[in-house]
């Protein structure tokens, strides 16, 4: 076990993303509807690689860019994630080892390629995410190491890793040995659609208890209760899970516990360049502020900062150091 615990063990898809502007013209006529995430196949996805522009390559999937967040706030992260041996997978292995990230999850050796979502973005900032999940489908529940879970104060789990079989008993291994350890365990609904696939699923990790910590936007909470109403969403997750951070995109974050429900108001810009990363980095900040004993409020605040700087330019993961931002915007961490 690391002789100091991690802040947050990330576990979830090794992605390599690959990003391109284009027009909404494009994606109507790829039958994309904008903003969601879809999955796709090999051949789809050569397809939509060679009829997409010039492009830029950068390691992403929800629970890294999570990780890569909460080491540049200058926590310590662990990540568990399945790449293929072959170039993206070494790439992505360099990418998250080089930002401090511990990443020791064997690489899948002779089957399906490492993993890339090709991240359609729009003028107006909103990306559209064509997925072929490739090494990811085959994490598995032996790759999830107990030492690490029991050294990670939260467990932080992306609701993407819920569509492959074996990944879901990964899923819940990790559940078991965090709780096991005193530890908690968080969960991201990553997408509405993923939330329409496995809604009673979702709700019965929530309700069982082996979900301590919910992150969603209010897209997702709204799906998960089968509600056009945010405040029926709010007052449901209430009494569903102990602590839920909910992002309403510029009107900030609804922080809900018990019978508390802080909003926390997002960090005012006008520099939105690419909206890729912008939940999973208010996670790193969110968790990052628990890990560190601040109060929901400012946790959340430190989230929304965090998000603020990821959108301001093209890629998933932040461009400068979140640390020094934080300084710089008065938190003490």
């Amino acid at each position: 076990m690391p002789d100091q615990p991690y802040d947050a063990l990330c576990i979830g898809n090794a992605i390599v993303d690959i990003m391109a502007r284009t027009e909404d013209d494009f994606l109507v006529g790829n039958g994309l509807i904008k903003g969601t995430m879809h999955l796709i196949d090999a051949e789809r996805a050569e397809t939509l690689y060679a009829a997409m522009g010039p492009a830029i390559e950068a390691s992403g999937g929800s629970a890294g860019n999570t990780a890569a967040g909460i080491a540049s706030l200058g926590g310590s992260a662990a990540f568990i994630g399945k790449v293929a041996d072959d170039a993206l997978g070494t790439f992505y292995r360099h990418d998250m080892t080089a930002a401090g990230i511990a990443f020791a999850t064997a690489p899948l050796i002779g089957g399906a390629p490492t993993a890339r979502s090709m991240i359609l973005i729009t003028p107006d900032g909103e990306r559209t995410m064509n997925t072929y999940l490739g090494a990811c489908q085959d994490l598995g529940p032996d790759d999830i190491d107990r030492a690490t879970v029991a050294a990670a104060r939260v467990t932080y789990l992306e609701g993407y890793l819920w569509d492959p079989p074996a990944a879901k008993e990964a899923f819940r291994r990790a559940a078991d040995y965090a709780h096991e350890a005193g530890r908690e365990v968080s969960l991201t609904l990553s997408d509405p659609f993923c939330v329409d696939r496995f809604r009673d699923e979702f709700l019965e990790l929530l309700r069982s208890g082996t979900v301590d910590i919910l992150f969603a936007n209010d897209s997702e909470l709204r799906s998960l209760y089968k509600t056009g109403s945010l405040d029926a969403a709010i007052e449901a997750v209430r009494h569903d899970c102990r602590l839920s951070a909910v992002t309403v995109g510029a009107d900030g974050s609804i922080v809900v516990e018990g019978g508390d429900v802080t909003r926390v108001p997002a960090v005012a810009t006008d520099d939105v360049e690419d909206l890729t990363g912008a939940g999973d980095l208010y996670a790193a900040g969110f968790l990052f502020g628990l890990a560190r004993a601040m109060s929901r409020e400012d946790a959340a605040r430190l989230g929304a900062l965090a998000a603020t700087e990821v959108i301001g330019h093209i890629g998933p993961r932040p461009a400068r150091s979140l640390e020094a931002l934080a300084a710089e915007a008065g938190f003490r961490l």
